[in-house]
């Protein structure tokens, strides 16, 4: 236990990193630290990404440190204008970050409503389909989108999927301009979503803040109101991730 919290907290410190990398790092065998490594993927606590050959904290950790979450901490950062989105708006709040090829939540605040988006936690969800996806990759380099989404045609979920990269790349452009993406009946017919920019002191996006609802109760006309409010909040908790404008 403690050699595998040994490999955990030096993977944490170099952020993506090879066996090789780890192993170092822990002051481990190569053959001991791949065991240890296999063994926290199986429980979510490592992710690895095949094309690349990288490891990376996977979601599970996150969980976990949520009981530590304090002011300076994402899901810390989120929670009080979460809720009082949700207190606003009615509908159901998700915090999102990227993981490999997909981006995973990682917490979320319910809506009063009878009928409610839920969103898995530790689920991932498809790049080019989610608003959350594509906010997480829009300020990234085109071979970056590129890499993450894999070879095309992508999934299609619905007939409003996005499936080409030309096509992503260019709806990427129109997130950077108007800072926010939609998921426009794209992943299920009969759900939007809205999903904002978190940036921390580095300025870099390092999370996404969205609000699913049927479209029954949120149209097209309720974009810029809906726009509004949840840009008033991903700016108060950038801020208290350190972001200045």
């Amino acid at each position: 236990m403690e050699r595998g919290l040994t490999v955990l907290t030096s993977l944490a410190e170099l952020g993506q990193a090879s066996l090789t990398q780890v192993a170092k790092a822990a002051g481990l065998s190569a053959s001991t630290t791949y065991r240890l490594l296999e063994t926290l993927r199986q429980s979510g606590f490592v992710e690895w990404e095949e094309r690349s050959g990288l490891f990376s904290v996977g979601v599970r950790a996150y969980q976990v440190g949520a009981a530590f979450a304090g002011r300076n901490t994402l899901m810390g950062a989120a929670q009080t204008e979460m809720q009082a989105l949700v207190d606003d708006l009615g509908e159901t709040a998700n915090l999102a970050v990227l993981r490999g090829g997909e981006a995973v939540y990682i917490h979320q605040v319910e809506g009063r409503q009878l009928v409610r988006m839920f969103a898995q936690l530790g689920a991932g969800t498809p790049l080019n389909c989610s608003g959350v996806g594509k906010v997480l990759l829009a300020w990234h380099s085109d071979d970056e989108v590129a890499g993450r989404l894999g070879e095309p045609p992508y999934p299609a979920f619905t007939p409003n999927s996005i499936t080409t990269l030309g096509a992503y790349l260019k709806e990427l452009q129109n997130v950077r301009t108007q800072g926010y993406a939609l998921d426009d009946e794209e992943r299920e017919i009969g759900v939007r979503c809205m999903a904002t920019p978190l940036r921390d002191h580095t300025r870099q996006v390092v999370a996404s803040l969205s609000v699913s609802a049927p479209t029954s109760r949120f149209d097209k006309s309720q974009v810029p109101a809906f726009y509004e409010r949840m840009n008033a909040a991903s700016r108060a908790i950038s801020a208290r991730l350190g972001w200045t404008p």
